[in-house]
């Protein structure tokens, strides 16, 4: 599992699950807007302080989103995305 990749995915779908742009949930979160992109696009590590904050901006857990998702199958997703 790349927990990076896990997680930036996840941020990602929460984030537009809920209508969001970047730039108004970096605001709610008290983040810059290209930190979120960066985290987005698997090129920033965080820091625990950062995932709470993000956490509670998404209204999930923090441990919601370092979890892999699952096929009907109970496959691990391959997560690879295009960026």
């Amino acid at each position: 599992m790349d927990i990076i990749k896990v997680f930036g995915t996840n941020l990602k779908k929460y984030r537009t699950e809920l209508g969001l742009s970047q730039e108004r949930f970096a605001e709610l979160c008290g983040l810059h807007r290209t930190y979120i992109s960066s985290i987005e696009c698997f090129r920033r590590s965080i820091s625990l302080d950062n995932i709470q904050r993000i956490a509670d901006a998404l209204n999930k857990k923090p441990f919601e989103l370092l979890l892999e998702e699952e096929d009907a199958n109970g496959k691990t997703n391959n997560l690879q995305q295009s960026q």
